[in-house]
C-alpha cells in the first residue's frame, strides 16, 4: 500500500482545499492519472498519481489539507486497506506562545529554553549566535537557520514557526520571510489582523472578503510594513508604440497592446538595470536574477491576479501576447496554476481606466520595485510654434530605496521610455 499525500504547492499557504475529486472511492488509476484537485490562495492544482492501482479515498470533500497529509491510499489489489490505529498524519498547529523576551525558534520553542534531558547549566535547543547574526532552529539539524533580520520580521508579524519551517530552506532569511507572509492567505483563516467588530450602535451587513482578496490584502500589508518605498514618474510619447501595435496585432493575430510591448520592453532592461530586478537579501546585500520573470496585474473582476511571463527576454512580443492572453482566459475562471503566479522579480500593474492619469504601484515583498503604465492620454504640446496633439502615458516606478536610488530609477524609466518611443527601431 502506499500513500499519496499532499506536495507542498508553494511557500505562501499552510493548508490548501480539496475542490475535486477526480476519481470514485476504490477506482483503478494508471500511472500519470489525474487523480484530486487542491486549492490555494490563488490557483488550483491537478494532483497525479505516481504508479497504478486502486485509490482509496482519506480526506472528505472541501477539507483542508497540510503539506504530508495523507490524501488516499492506493493499493495493488481491490480490496479496501485496513484503517490504521493512528492517524497517518497531522498537520502543523501552532505551538504555545513564546515569553516576548525570548526570539521563536523554527521549532517552535523559545531560543534559550531548555528542553527535557538537556543540561540546565545555559544549554538549549537553540539560541542566537554570539553575533547575532542568525538564529538556529534545532540541534537536531532538522529545523532551519533563521538570520537575525528574519526573526525579526517574524517575531513582528507573528508568523508560527510550523509555517516557517513549510519553506524548505537551509537558511531563511528575511525576503524569503516577506514573500512568505505577503501571498500567505491560507484557508486556516490565517490572515490580516482582524479589525475592530463594530459596536451596537454601528449598522451594516457583513461583508466576507474572498480569497484572492484576502490574499491581496496580506500583500498590501507586509508592503507597506517593511519596504520604505519612494516613486517617480516620467511621460512617454506612446502614438508611434500604439500604431505599430495594431500593426502586430493583424501580423501575430493575437492581441498586442501596451501590456504586451511594455513587457517586452523592460524584459530589455534586465542586462543593464539588474538591481531593479534583485530581492533584497538583508540589510547588507542583494540576489541578482539570472532573468527577467515579470508579474503583469489582470483583474477581470473577479479578483487581482499577478501571473508571470518567466524568462522574458527569450520571448518575443507573440509568444508575451499569447501568454497574457492566456492569462486574461484564467482570471476569468480563476484557473491559474501555481507556477503561474510565483517566480516574478518585477511587476508591471496597468491601469486602463482612461481617468486615471497617476498611479503609484505597490511593491511586491521581495521585490525591488514595480512599474505604473496608465491609459493613453490625448496631449496638446507646441511644436515649432504650432499645436499638435500627441499621445502619452505616464509610467511610474515605486523602488525600495534600500536598493535603489532616485538617480538609478530616472535612469531606468528613461532607457524605459527610449525603448518606447523609438518603437520602428526597437520592436519592428
Amino acid at each position: 500500500m502506499t500513500d499519496i499525500r499532499v506536495p507542498k504547492l508553494n511557500n505562501n499557504d499552510s493548508t490548501y482545499v480539496l475542490v475535486e475529486w477526480l476519481v470514485d472511492d476504490g477506482q483503478q488509476v494508471k500511472a500519470g492519472d489525474p487523480i484530486v484537485v487542491l486549492e490555494t490562495s490563488k490557483a488550483t492544482e491537478e494532483l497525479e498519481s505516481e504508479e497504478d492501482g486502486h485509490v482509496w479515498r482519506v480526506v472528505p470533500l472541501n477539507a483542508d489539507c497540510a503539506p504530508g497529509d495523507v490524501l488516499a491510499h492506493l493499493t495493488a489489489g481491490e480490496a479496501r486497506p485496513a484503517p490504521l490505529s493512528a492517524p497517518l498524519s497531522v498537520p502543523p498547529h501552532p505551538g504555545p506562545s513564546p515569553s516576548p523576551d525570548l526570539p521563536v525558534t523554527a521549532g517552535g520553542s523559545s531560543a534559550g529554553a531548555s528542553t527535557a534531558g538537556a543540561p540546565t547549566g545555559g544549554a538549549s535547543t537553540g539560541g542566537a549566535s554570539s553575533d547575532g547574526s542568525a538564529v538556529e532552529a534545532s540541534s537536531s539539524g532538522a529545523a532551519p537557520l533563521i538570520t537575525a533580520p528574519a526573526q525579526a520580521l517574524i517575531d513582528e508579524l507573528g508568523i508560527d514557526p510550523a509555517v516557517v519551517r513549510t519553506l524548505g530552506v537551509a537558511v531563511v532569511r528575511r525576503a524569503d520571510i516577506e514573500r512568505l507572509a505577503a501571498r500567505s492567505a491560507s484557508a486556516s483563516g490565517e490572515d490580516v489582523a482582524e479589525p475592530a467588530k463594530p459596536g451596537p450602535a454601528v449598522a451594516g451587513l457583513p461583508y466576507e472578503l474572498t480569497r484572492v482578496q484576502r490574499a491581496v490584502a496580506k500583500v498590501v500589508r507586509v508592503s507597506h510594513a517593511t519596504i520604505p518605498a519612494a516613486y517617480t514618474v516620467v511621460k512617454a510619447d506612446v502614438g508611434p508604440l500604439l500604431e505599430l501595435a495594431a500593426r502586430m496585432t493583424r501580423e501575430v493575430r493575437r492581441p498586442v497592446g501596451l501590456p504586451e510591448l511594455v513587457t517586452f520592453a523592460v524584459a530589455r532592461l534586465h542586462a543593464e538595470f539588474p538591481v531593479c530586478f534583485a530581492t533584497l537579501v538583508d540589510d547588507t546585500s542583494a540576489l541578482l536574477p539570472d532573468a527577467p520573470h515579470i508579474g503583469v496585474t489582470i483583474d477581470a473582476g473577479e479578483g487581482l491576479y499577478v501571473p508571470v511571463i518567466h524568462d522574458a527576454a527569450r520571448r518575443s512580443v507573440k509568444q508575451i501576447a499569447t501568454r497574457l492572453m492566456e492569462y486574461r482566459l484564467a482570471a476569468l475562471t480563476g484557473d491559474f496554476r501555481e507556477d503561474d503566479l510565483t517566480g516574478a522579480d518585477i511587476a508591471v500593474t496597468l491601469h486602463h481606466d482612461g481617468d486615471v492619469t497617476l498611479a503609484i504601484p505597490l511593491i511586491f515583498p521581495g521585490h525591488a520595485c514595480a512599474l505604473a503604465v496608465t491609459s493613453p492620454q490625448a496631449e496638446l504640446r507646441l511644436d515649432g510654434g504650432e499645436v499638435v496633439t500627441r499621445t502619452v502615458v505616464n509610467i511610474g516606478m515605486a523602488y525600495d530605496h534600500r536598493l535603489i536610488n532616485g538617480r538609478d530609477a530616472a535612469l531606468f524609466l528613461r532607457a524605459l521610455k527610449a525603448l518606447l518611443e523609438s518603437p520602428e527601431e526597437r520592436f519592428g
